[in-house]
């Protein structure tokens, strides 16, 4: 029996080595590949969405094309819904997601994140009408639409809303305007661009407070050298305005500050 323990305790070292390896290995197979794939949704204004030529855009699109131009390679992005993007980056379809992706205890147990890019306040937000919710408290026993492993759907759920499931912002929004939920949960910056777009939707902001999570880019755990020239390159954005520019760009302001 001891040696069957022992043999399975080098096995597992063994095991951890080659991951630990593999992982090493990403960084150096990115830069031979000249490219550094990305999952993001492509449907979440302003951060990563499209254009009116169709072209994919946004906050999070435009610093991870930077961060790539650091790296000394091209960025590629594969889209997919918020829901299966941690999933593809577990199926290696891509190398990090960079997609407004919290940093929370609960995922850096299973993966890896740079350093913070961008922190924002969560809004509750409500059609124009309802005057039954005007705080957080007040989702208790409301239908919240949510994506369902959001951070947003976790706070909902926090303060006893129901979640009805969605696959990202704009269909959140879309059921509170219909009024098949009552609320959603969501990032300030994204509600003040969908505003800015759609002036006329009757939708209000009647509760704030600060996110507890801001994002990251989230990579595979064990990939070290991938995360320690992701936070040079990050680093290196904002020093030289590039960081700014993007702001400005989507939000109006230089949000690093």
């Amino acid at each position: 029996m001891k040696k069957i323990t022992l043999a399975l305790l080098a096995a597992g070292s063994l095991l951890g080595a080659a991951t630990q390896l593999q992982a090493a290995d990403n960084l150096a197979a990115i830069k031979a590949a000249g490219t550094i794939t990305f999952g993001t949704e492509g449907t979440y204004s302003p951060y990563t969405y499209h254009d009116s030529s169709d072209k994919l855009v946004g906050f999070d699109v435009d610093l991870g094309r930077a961060v790539a131009e650091k790296l000394g390679v091209k960025a590629k992005f594969i889209e997919g819904r918020w829901d299966g993007l941690i999933a593809g980056l577990d199926g290696k379809r891509y190398d990090a997601v960079i997609n407004q992706v919290g940093i929370t205890p609960e995922r850096q147990a299973k993966y890896a994140f740079s350093k913070p890019y961008i922190d924002s306040k969560v809004v509750l937000i409500t059609r124009e009408d309802n005057t039954t919710i005007k705080s957080f408290a007040d989702l208790k026993g409301q239908k919240s639409a949510q994506s369902l492993t959001s951070n947003y759907s976790q706070l909902a759920t926090k303060y006893g809303a129901d979640i009805v499931p969605t696959d990202g912002f704009n269909q959140s929004l879309d059921l509170v305007i219909s009024g098949r939920a009552a609320a959603t949960l969501n990032d300030n910056l994204s509600f003040l661009d969908f505003k800015k777009q759609k002036p006329n939707a009757k939708v209000k902001i009647v509760a704030s407070e600060k996110a507890n999570a801001p994002s990251g880019i989230l990579v595979r755990k064990g990939d070290s050298e991938l995360v320690d020239a992701l936070n040079k390159a990050l680093d290196e954005v904002k020093a030289d305005g590039t960081y700014k520019a993007i702001s400005i760009r989507y939000f109006n302001q230089d949000i690093s500050e």
